[in-house]
């Protein structure tokens, strides 16, 4: 039987180099729970596929979970950038609310 992680890579190879499939395959990973192979894939799809803005968001909230707050604020800022250009207002909106959500966290420390 097949799984999906399976079924995903079968797909990508048909399809190396679309963007949604390894945003799928990352996704995947996230929900088995090998967040660093998660994490590898969403950073090569930035490198490899910077406006893809969806995958901006996501890698933000791993860091967040894998406690790597610096990161995370790089992340949603250059994510900000990307969907402003792409004029992709939902993708801006939810970039701008984890990023100011993480900032205030940051700055109740002080």
């Amino acid at each position: 039987m097949s799984t999906r992680l399976d079924q995903l890579n079968e797909f990508l190879k048909e399809s190396p180099e679309d963007p949604f499939l390894k945003y799928a395959i990352a996704a995947e990973y996230l929900k088995l729970n090998d967040e660093q192979e998660a994490v590898a894939r969403f950073e090569k799809l930035i490198e490899n596929h910077p406006d893809y803005v969806g995958t901006y968001y996501h890698l933000g909230k791993l860091y967040e979970k894998l406690d790597k707050q610096e990161p995370a604020i790089a992340t949603y800022k250059n994510g900000i950038e990307i969907a402003r250009k792409s004029r992709n207002f939902h993708a801006l909106g939810e970039l701008q609310g984890a990023l100011s959500f993480l900032v205030e966290d940051d700055d109740d420390d002080f």
